[in-house]
């Protein structure tokens, strides 16, 4: 199982970006995965499981980090980042909610292939009330690796 890569002091992401690596947290599937969730009403759908993050996570919510993981096309501009490849990951009902994020780049401009291996640095913004949309985030999203 990949985790989540580590960042070399001095690498400069692949878009040209001058990025400081001195206050960034390194992710990880293992840390995201330690979620429990309670069932609330919800308006839409009856009964839902909304996800409770522990103390690390919401310690780095909001912050700069470092994840890897594989790319998963949305559509033709919108992508996720998967624990899994796309024949196993969320979707397709082999793994939970919490082993997929959004991506939303800081600038891209290049178009990413599914199943391609990349490190992100980017601000992790925890979702717990919006039913519509991914637990996890990375915004503003560079990538430092695997382009």
């Amino acid at each position: 199982m990949q985790q989540a890569g580590f960042l070399v002091s001095g690498v400069q992401p692949s878009n040209g970006y001058e990025t400081s690596y001195t206050a960034i947290d390194t992710l990880n599937w293992k840390l995201l995965g330690q979620i429990t969730y309670q069932k609330k009403p919800n308006k839409l759908y009856g009964e839902v499981e909304f996800p409770i993050f522990n103390s690390k996570l919401k310690g780095i919510n909001k912050k700069k980090n470092v994840m890897t993981g594989f790319v998963i096309p949305i559509d033709n501009t919108n992508y996720a980042l998967s624990k899994n490849v796309f024949a196993s990951c969320f979707f397709c009902g082999k793994a939970g909610p919490e082993t997929i994020m959004g991506i939303k780049f800081r600038n891209q401009k290049t178009k990413l292939k599914t199943d391609q291996y990349v490190t992100l640095e980017g601000t992790l913004r925890l979702n717990d009330a919006d039913v519509e949309d991914w637990i996890y985030h990375i915004e503003d999203a560079v990538i430092v690796k695997g382009n």
